[in-house]
């Protein structure tokens, strides 16, 4: 077997994040489930943007969140996803560059837009997402590079995506591609409402073996299962992969490889200031450890460490050097 000469690829959405502070009035005014995430179509995201108060535009997406927390510890790292030609395509483009992620999926030359979220964040740090997929669902199968998902030690899947049906075919050609060269794919839910729509996609895919790490929260893992009894449903997905991780906001983490538990607490953080990424740059801080051969509980605390780094300021790519953030916690 080849040597692998990337430690990840990932496929997801390229999106750029506009984040906007609001209150609970403001949302219950447009009918947005807080803390939530919907899709919404080109009128819907046009109302909220223009209704919206003053936002900052940040490139994001959340498998690309989890690659910039791997970058930044220094992992090697590829994207692979549609953006159109434009403005917020461009700013996507250098942006994933610019951490040094390569980035080689051709640019749309027609409509619809690149995709946008538009985040509203109130006092308490919950984030409301509503996500106009725009050019991101568009991302066709040959746009894979099947050579690249081959070199790769691990092939990131974001839930998200599996919705279009375009890139839904072209993850499982992806999937396919991976384990044929003997590599991990990895997995993370992404949200309810994509398990509620794909629930038996995605158990069909846990179940044929095609799975190797699942990523979810307290609430996925329930929905996935549909048992209303967070230990059950561990219980349930448990024996059937070989890495589970389940994050669960400020109770901490568990992981479950091999039949055995493990579990970290939540990372301090002074103040919550926006949630937006903060499982991302979990799945980022635990792959950093798991494709490094960290011990699972070292892998949690790296996810940990990341995810408060992120929570602790509006956006969803890291401000702070994680590399030291994680040093300081090996010298604890």
């Amino acid at each position: 077997m080849t040597e692998p000469s990337l430690d990840i690829v990932a496929i997801g959405n390229a999106i750029v994040d506009v984040i906007a502070r609001s209150d609970d009035a403001f949302l219950a005014s447009h009918a947005l489930p807080k803390g939530g995430m919907q899709l919404v179509d080109t009128d819907t995201a046009e109302l909220l943007y223009s209704n919206m108060g003053p936002g900052i535009e940040i490139s994001g997406g959340s498998a690309a969140n989890t690659l910039a927390g791997m970058a930044a510890l220094g992992r090697t790292c590829a994207f692979i996803g549609q953006v159109r030609d434009d403005l917020l395509g461009k700013a996507f483009t250098h942006d994933i560059q610019s951490v040094g992620i390569r980035f080689d999926t051709v640019a749309r030359t027609q409509e619809p837009p690149t995709a946008r979220c538009l985040i509203l964040v109130t006092p308490d740090g919950q984030r409301t997402m509503n996500t106009y997929l725009g050019a991101a669902q568009y991302l066709p199968p040959a746009a894979i590079d099947h050579t690249l998902i081959a070199s790769a030690k691990i092939l990131y899947l974001e839930g998200y995506l599996w919705d279009p049906e375009e890139p839904r075919a072209a993850m499982k050609g992806a999937i396919a591609s991976s384990k044929e060269a003997g590599r991990e794919v990895a997995f993370t839910l992404s949200d309810a409402f994509v398990i509620e729509r794909y629930r038996d996609d995605f158990t069909t895919l846990i179940n044929d073996g095609l799975i190797d790490i699942l990523f979810a929260n307290e609430v996925e893992i329930m929905s996935l299962t549909q048992i209303n009894d967070f230990e059950k449903a561990v219980a349930a997905v448990a024996p059937k992969i070989p890495t589970l991780v389940v994050t669960r906001g400020e109770k901490g983490a568990i992981c479950i490889k091999s039949g055995e538990r493990f579990e970290v607490a939540a990372a301090p953080v002074d103040a919550v200031v926006d949630t937006t990424g903060a499982g991302d740059l979990f799945a980022a801080g635990f792959l950093a450890g798991h494709g490094a051969g960290k011990a699972p509980v070292d892998c949690l605390s790296m996810g940990a460490i990341a995810a408060a780094e992120i929570i602790s300021h509006y956006g969803a790519r890291p401000e702070a050097d994680l590399k030291a953030l994680m040093a300081d916690y090996l010298k604890a």
